[in-house]
């Protein structure tokens, strides 16, 4: 019988092998018989390190698939080009990771509907993992994650929800600082027929605020739930029946809403759109804080100065990365998930995430103000790293979030 092609690859690599054991043997012998160092040791030593793993077979790489919210494409697609070339290993397989990028809330509605079946999912904020968390428990009969636990859902970085103005528009509309009232202003400038009229500026036209879809983006959603807990002046405790059964908050609520002309997709784009065309087109718009920073060299020269304004209370968006709990989901893909996100929280990734895109890191020991930080450059634009007197409203329960973005939806006709 002829030998296969494969079965003389085989021999060969056998005979390889073995022809380079005796060489290693031969060349180690003397050194049983003597102490004295030889000048095959470095040879012996070469052949073991270096050309002998090369002649073994590689381990098959744990492929993980990571599906993440858009916010953060370009530093995520760096931490994971570093994180590869790194080679990083678990039960001794290198890891690869796959990353696929959607909005926020198609990330958990595709895993509900089971169009993605990722082994991570990392939306823009808590808010999708709460929904998710309470959706998935009522379909599957048990959440198919769990924000609680630690070791499969946390935080790798943040960044919260900011105003940003034009700062002759907002100096006009509530001065240096508008305080509790910012929402509360900001709604009766934008119903005021008058406009811009009504404090004496008429040839600026409508007052234009902007935010994004509440059911594409997550920070239009965390805008009208920052909005709903400013109207009820509290910061937690946010019922279903607050929203359905209060009349005067759905007036004021929907007044608001639609005083906007359009809902950008994402925040990114809305916030390009504020820079490039300037006010004839916003005034001002509710963003994420790092993706003011990102914009923030852009807008200089072009329309004024471009500041930024804390509301009265925030609400982070931080950037969770959850291990599903799901059946695709083997062992070996969870611990080279938990190796990933260790890696995303190693003080490197972290102070890259901060110096080069302007999010906030969840390790402590990285400071805002160091020499060179966003938050150094732009202070002067109203940029402040201290949030300590700021309060967070709390995030209510996934069926509350979920009755105010049906109320949006069933409300506010595009």
């Amino acid at each position: 019988m002829t030998p296969t092609p494969r079965a003389n690859r085989l021999f060969f690599f056998l005979y390889a092998v073995l022809s380079l054991a005796v060489l290693v043997g031969a060349l180690a012998l003397p050194s049983l018989r003597s102490n004295r160092p030889l000048a095959a040791a470095p040879l012996r030593d070469w052949l073991i390190d270096s050309v002998l793993p090369a002649m073994l077979p590689k381990p098959e790489p744990i492929i993980i698939s990571v599906l993440y919210s858009t916010e953060k494409d370009a530093w995520l697609k760096e931490a994971v080009q570093n994180f590869e070339a790194a080679n990083v290993m678990a039960n001794n397989h290198p890891i690869q990771v796959k990353l696929e990028s959607m909005g926020s809330r198609e990330i958990y509605l595709a895993v509900l509907d089971g169009t993605r079946k990722p082994d991570i999912i990392s939306p823009a904020s808590m808010l999708q993992i709460s929904i998710l968390e309470d959706q998935s428990a009522a379909k599957f009969g048990s959440p198919i994650v769990n924000m609680a636990d630690k070791t499969t859902c946390r935080s790798v970085v943040s960044t919260p929800l900011v105003l940003v103005a034009w700062k002759e528009r907002a100096d006009a509309l509530w001065g240096d600082n508008p305080n509790s009232q910012m929402w509360i202003k900001l709604h009766d400038a934008l119903v005021n027929p008058q406009g811009w009229a009504e404090y004496a500026h008429s040839e600026w036209g409508y007052i234009k605020f902007g935010h994004t879809d509440p059911l594409k983006s997550n920070s239009g959603f965390m805008t009208i739930l920052l909005m709903t807990y400013n109207f009820f002046g509290k910061t937690n405790g946010l019922t279903s029946n607050d929203i359905l059964a209060n009349a005067d908050y759905q007036k004021w609520f929907l007044e608001m809403e639609n005083s906007i002309s359009q809902f950008d997709v994402s925040t990114g784009p809305l916030m390009q759109k504020m820079v490039s065309y300037g006010p004839s087109m916003y005034d001002m718009v509710s963003v994420y804080e790092a993706t003011a920073i990102e914009q923030a060299s852009n807008a200089v020269g072009r329309y004024g100065e471009l500041h930024i304004y804390y509301p009265p209370a925030t609400v982070l968006s931080d950037h969770p990365f959850c291990i599903l709990r799901a059946d695709w989901v083997t062992p070996e893909k969870t611990s080279a998930s938990q190796a990933f996100v260790d890696y995303l929280v190693s003080k490197p990734v972290q102070e890259n995430a901060l110096m080069k895109y302007g999010f906030r890191p969840v390790d402590p020991s990285v400071p805002l103000d160091q020499p060179g930080s966003p938050f150094v450059q732009f202070k002067q634009n109203g940029l402040t790293s201290d949030l300590s007197g700021l309060p967070t409203v709390a995030l209510p329960e996934g069926s509350v979030l979920n009755t105010l973005q049906e109320f949006w939806s069933r409300s506010i006709k595009r």
